[in-house]
């Protein structure tokens, strides 16, 4: 098997294009709720939001996951494999439904009593977290389907359900809010209508692309019996823990920078966005990195004797390929960044203290990009190889330095040394993910 650019291309830009209407959706949610109430509506809202991106950052694994064993059960020509692991993990996205529907009432609480807005404003995230949260099947369950996809070397189905969802939540979200009389709560009726609706077309996809047209009882019971189950649980597993950390990071930065003040959580949440845009692309090629390693090593074990050299020599030679696509999009972004960095903060905002508070900044943003490109492709290759442990360990560490560096450096460095914290932290993966490749390759020969 001999891996192509056009293959890594084929497999990353349906991702980027995907991953580019994401931000959409959070703007027209904003315009619509801004045009309609006031800015307890709009702090209700954002509090809300953020509710579900907590909640569902710990699910991220049904996603992870299953993309790595699909993937090497496809290389190795397992349809029934790759069957199998789809059944766990939707079944497991049911489960995981389960589970937030009965801590839902705990949770809400639970974060609103640690972050501080008004009566209004928490009054308006529950019930937009009540209504929105009857989305959970299908948000859940669209995580596994985009895994499995992409495992089965097709990222033009997740694009497609990830556009449709997108467009359908801001046309629903606007119909329900303004002219079916829902008002604010309408974004919330608006994103269920639309989840609902990406889970038709992935369910669509699943029988008219792969030909999986009934998934009964008894294969479910087959496919959750322990010996079958242990290896994706154990995965799983190390994958929720890495979640958590990433949570430290994140959740971590921006609660640490609010005590700054709001100019300077306005700078930090600002450079954030830019980064996280640049995330976009990055993130194509690390859902390539996922199918292509996996398929390689599937490739391997399916006939260790006759495919040795091929698979190897394929392996070593994606991830390369790999790698020289990503470091050039971190270097692109670089440069933009180096470039137009002052522009591109002006774009996010007008105000004069803001821009000035951010100029001692830049060189964070200028080199983050090509730092964390390596970060995010190793992440990729890792998912492929589904080295749970490494990608656990890695993300431990990852806070590990993040905790440290902060803790280190805030008394003489202010709210700068946020920004050596995060940086620090990719570094971390870097090192850490260099170092053990070497043996997950050599235990893959």
């Amino acid at each position: 098997m001999t891996t192509t650019n056009r293959d890594i291309l084929r497999l990353a830009v349906p991702s980027i294009l995907a991953n580019i209407t994401i931000p959409l959706v959070g703007i027209v949610d904003t315009a619509i709720v801004g045009h309609l109430s006031d800015a307890a509506a709009i702090g209700g809202i954002a509090i809300g939001t953020m509710l579900f991106d907590l909640l569902y950052w710990n699910f991220g694994f049904l996603r992870v996951g299953t993309s790595g064993l699909a993937a090497q059960a496809y290389g190795a020509g397992r349809k029934d494999e790759c069957r199998k692991i789809l059944v766990q993990s939707l079944t497991l996205a049911l489960l995981a439904t389960l589970f937030v529907w009965a801590i839902q009432w705990f949770f809400v609480n639970a974060v609103l009593a640690v972050v501080p807005c008004s009566e209004e404003a928490a009054f308006i995230a529950r019930e937009y977290f009540y209504v929105r949260i009857w989305a959970a099947p299908a948000t859940l369950m669209l995580f596994t389907f985009k895994g499995w996809f992409i495992g089965m070397q097709d990222t033009k189905s997740p694009m497609a359900t990830d556009i449709l969802v997108n467009a359908v939540n801001m046309a629903a979200s606007y119909y329900m809010a303004v002219y079916a009389g829902q008002g604010v709560i309408g974004v919330a009726y608006g994103t269920i209508i639309a989840q609902y609706s990406g889970l038709f077309l992935a369910v669509a996809i699943m029988v008219l692309k792969y030909g999986i047209i009934h998934i009964g009882t008894r294969e479910i019971l087959a496919a959750m019996k322990w010996p079958e189950l242990k290896r994706m649980m154990s995965l799983n597993g190390n994958l929720f823990i890495r979640s958590l950390c990433f949570m430290v990071v994140y959740v971590g930065f921006s609660a640490l920078m609010s005590q700054y003040g709001d100019v300077e959580l306005a700078v930090g949440s600002i450079i954030m966005k830019l980064f996280m845009f640049f995330s976009f692309f990055v993130d194509g090629f690390a859902y390539a990195g996922e199918a292509l390693v996996g398929k390689a090593l599937g490739m391997r074990r399916a006939d260790a004797r006759n495919e040795e050299m091929s698979a190897t020599t394929s392996l070593h030679y994606v991830v390369r390929q790999l790698f020289n696509w990503s470091i050039g999009v971190g270097l692109f972004f670089t440069a933009i960044y180096a470039v137009l960095g002052d522009e591109s903060i002006a774009i996010m905002t007008s105000d004069s203290e803001v821009l000035t508070a951010a100029e001692p900044y830049m060189g964070w943003l200028i080199a983050m990009p090509i730092v964390s490109a390596l970060a995010f492709m190793w992440d990729g290759v890792y998912v492929g190889a589904t080295a749970g442990i490494q990608i656990r360990n890695a993300m431990i560490w990852a806070a590990v330095a993040f905790v440290i560096g902060y803790v280190a450096t805030y008394k003489w460095m202010g709210p700068q040394a946020l920004y050596l914290a995060y940086f620090a932290h990719l570094i971390a993966r870097v090192i850490y993910l260099t170092i053990e490749w070497k043996k997950i390759y050599d235990e893959n020969k």
